[in-house]
């Protein structure tokens, strides 16, 4: 099987999608890592979050939130205030939660020095929990992840259980949460036009030179204007369905430290 022309054909496949997410655009944030990206040959986004603060009303089965048939009382990609989480409180009528959740970014690579690459750009710019998945049918898919996030419950069956005065000091710890999140996208970006720039000269330089497969920090091209193509976080499961035809999928985590 020739992988360059089935990458390709899974790109044009992915990118002429409809965005299937709740909002139906690419987060603003995100947007020019994704349109970067997806401008390159070697890359593709599968979805994407910049990142969001949201109260839930569902179930908690044991320590898990159900996010199935739950209800979104509150969801923003930005500095949230305290009032509006007040006024989506009393519209709880199970047990709310009160989420945030960093930057998540799926990407599928061309091969495997691409997906490592792309992971020590995201390890550099501080999402230390990113890892890199390959699967037998030559999906190689990288996964930018964080774990600075936030998860607090604030009712039970409608019941508030905690005072107005607690969900100012969550809401203040969020918001923190949310900025260094931002920081650390704008790290991301600088990062990775460093990376793709640094990777233009070492292939003009060498360009016959074979690439050891060995995990080293190399970089990717020169990026053209972004195409601007995107497919949003909340087609995470239709990610996951097109991945059940690729069985046997062996994972390398590459979790934070510290």
């Amino acid at each position: 099987m020739d992988l360059s022309a089935e990458f390709k054909r899974w790109k044009a496949q992915c990118l002429s999608k409809a965005d299937l997410s709740r909002k139906g655009s690419v987060d603003e944030d995100v947007l020019e890592i994704v349109q970067l990206l997806n401008g390159q040959e070697q890359f593709f986004t599968t979805s994407s979050c910049a990142g969001r603060i949201i109260l839930l009303d569902g179930s908690i089965n044991g320590s898990e939130v159900q996010k199935k048939n739950c209800c979104w009382l509150l969801v923003t990609h930005k500095a949230c205030v305290k009032d509006d989480v007040i006024v989506a409180l009393k519209k709880a009528n199970g047990d709310a939660i009160l989420k945030f959740e960093p930057l998540v970014l799926h990407v599928q690579c061309r091969q495997l020095q691409d997906a490592q690459t792309l992971h020590s750009v995201a390890i550099d710019s501080g999402f230390r929990n990113s890892g890199i998945t390959v699967g037998k049918r030559g999906k190689t898919m990288l996964a930018v992840r964080s774990t600075h996030s936030l998860e607090v419950p604030l009712s039970h069956q409608g019941k508030l259980m905690v005072t107005e005065e607690y969900i100012n000091f969550l809401v203040k710890i969020a918001n923190q949460k949310m900025e260094e999140n931002k920081k650390r996208i704008e790290r991301f970006y600088n990062c990775l036009q460093h990376a793709l720039e640094k990777e233009t000269v070492s292939t003009t330089s060498h360009p016959k030179e074979k690439v050891n497969s060995s995990y080293s920090r190399k970089k990717k091209r020169n990026p053209e204007k972004a195409r601007g193509k995107r497919v949003t976080k909340e087609n995470d499961k239709e990610v996951e369905n097109n991945d059940h035809d690729d069985p046997g999928i062996s994972v390398t985590i590459f979790p934070e430290d510290y």
